[in-house]
């Protein structure tokens, strides 16, 4: 298949045919017009993930720009002032973030930090009256993710949490497939999601910040499990949590978890994941046979077979993210719903906890 563009999906996608989500938006901001029909964006945190992905999206993006940045390092001021011209008036620090509040520049404040700092900054965001993206995973609580979906309501701002693949074509595809029954009842799901970490003092090696593997790549073995059965767990039947270096991985922290899900129905979802050894794939048993994807849930080249046949919309590092700012830029211009609200973090959150739990206390665990 040809290499799927970021303007024929969001048409595509807004027009409501095929993986389509929305109704035809009218851009019109909940506060103002946004500027030239785009949204303004603040990045919070200028780590890897906003260096290296999302800012390159944001040169990408249709429906929002690269705005404003907040960060405690003032070379790294300097070095995005000057590689995307950055206004002095954009610029912010932990300490007057709060400012962001009186600068019409920015619509949306973008939360890129460790997990153990996400709700604290995004009540901080959505006290400025500003729209809220925060980083997977939400919080390191479910009781963090319900404070920050009470904070964004009570300021009246959106809140959408940055599951990248709930807005990949490929995702939707199989998903699609699932939803409609094209293959029958799911029977049996299994999921597995994670990569060799090289990084021995990275806050995904530090418990107090939200580290350890099921906070980071287990989400995603988690979410692969949820879409593709279509359903909710409803149980942790087993889990288990260990590590292979316990020089980095100390105190009891992850380094590969291993669970079993219940769904209703009794059927059983399968993860895995790790930060010890290269593993991505969802594979998605029905009455009438498998979608295999694999990989599921990377930056770029995801597909899958099923026996309907291929699923596979290609494109480059860094589509993902640039398609999912613009989808939730056009979802917030136009008054409609996030596609991933911060409901949907708070429910990976509430396993997470579950799994944690089963872990530590070797039994089945209601969810």
């Amino acid at each position: 298949m040809k290499n799927i563009s970021r303007r024929d999906t969001l048409k595509t996608l807004t027009l409501g045919t095929g993986l389509g989500l929305f109704s035809p938006l009218t851009l019109i901001s909940c506060n103002e017009a946004p500027k030239n029909g785009k949204l303004g964006v603040a990045l919070v945190g200028l780590g890897y993930y906003s260096t290296d992905l999302l800012a390159p999206a944001l040169q990408q993006t249709e429906h929002c720009y690269l705005a404003g940045i907040v960060t405690g390092t003032p070379s790294k001021a300097a070095d995005w002032k000057s590689k995307y011209n950055i206004p002095d008036k954009n610029i912010y620090n932990y300490k007057n973030m709060d400012k962001i509040a009186d600068n019409p520049d920015i619509d949306v404040i973008y939360i890129v930090l460790p997990p153990s700092m996400h709700m604290e900054y995004t009540i901080k965001a959505a006290q400025t009256g500003k729209h809220v993206w925060c980083e997977k995973p939400m919080a390191v609580t479910v009781e963090e993710c319900q404070a920050m979906i009470d904070a964004c309501k009570k300021n009246n701002v959106s809140l959408s949490i940055g599951y990248r693949c709930q807005h990949e074509p490929n995702t939707l595809e199989y998903q699609r497939i699932v939803k409609e029954g094209l293959l029958g009842k799911v029977t049996q799901v299994d999921c597995a999601a994670g990569y060799r970490e090289g990084r021995t003092d990275h806050w995904k090696q530090k418990k107090e910040m939200g580290g350890g593997v099921i906070y980071d790549m287990g989400v995603y073995a988690i979410q692969g499990a949820r879409l593709g059965s279509d359903m909710e767990p409803v149980a942790v039947n087993s889990a288990k949590i260990w590590t292979e270096r316990p020089e980095i991985y100390q105190d009891g922290l992850g380094e590969i978890v291993e669970a079993q899900l219940e769904f209703p129905g009794g059927v059983l979802g399968n993860i895995k994941t790790s930060f010890a050894e290269n593993v991505n794939f969802l594979n998605i048993t029905c009455e009438e046979g498998t979608i295999e994807m694999a990989p599921f849930s990377a930056y770029a080249g995801n597909k899958g077979t099923s026996p309907l046949g291929e699923i596979n919309f290609p494109y480059e590092v860094p589509w993902q993210q640039a398609n999912q700012m613009d989808m939730d830029a056009l979802a917030i211009m136009g008054g409609k719903p996030m596609p991933v609200p911060g409901e949907e973090g708070l429910r990976d959150i509430r396993i997470v906890q579950a799994i944690l739990k089963s872990a530590e206390t070797g039994q089945r665990v209601v969810i």
